[in-house]
């Protein structure tokens, strides 16, 4: 997951084809095949760090919309809430001001494997370590 301190915004970003969702809008509305052909990013907004809402949003790019572009988390995005952005399937995050994100980057690395599967590797650990397939029943449990 790339982590982006709230003050080091690239500017590089800028011809980089984004589009922001609010964390209240409807994806099946909003996620359209022809709407995401061609983008790059996707920006989720956490307007505070007690509303979920954009966790959601991420599992259902990535698995029901197919996105597989850089899903970016913007708002208020705080170091304890890293581990499950990136097993919803976010690939990048902006901190809220003041967060370091040196302490970010170490927090990402305090679990080498999760038991469960998750957006990204919806296989649990034991199918993985064992190689087998999974049906897509099983996968969506």
């Amino acid at each position: 997951m790339n982590i982006i301190a709230a003050n080091a915004l690239a500017e590089s970003d800028a011809g980089v084809k984004t589009l922001k969702i609010a964390n209240d809008a409807d994806l099946a509305e909003i996620a359209t095949p022809e709407a995401l052909q061609g983008l790059t990013r996707i920006e989720l907004e956490f307007p505070k760090f007690t509303d979920g809402r954009a966790f959601s949003q991420a599992v259902l790019l990535r698995r029901r919309h197919g996105f597989a572009g850089d899903i970016r988390a913007t708002g208020d995005v705080l170091i304890d809430q890293l581990v499950q952005m990136q097993r919803s399937g976010f690939s990048s995050a902006v901190l809220a001001p003041g967060l370091d994100a040196d302490a970010a980057r170490q927090q990402l690395q305090r679990f080498g494997s999760f038991y469960q599967g998750d957006a990204l590797e919806p296989r649990p650990l034991f199918a993985r370590q064992a190689g087998t397939a999974t049906t897509p029943a099983q996968e969506a449990a």
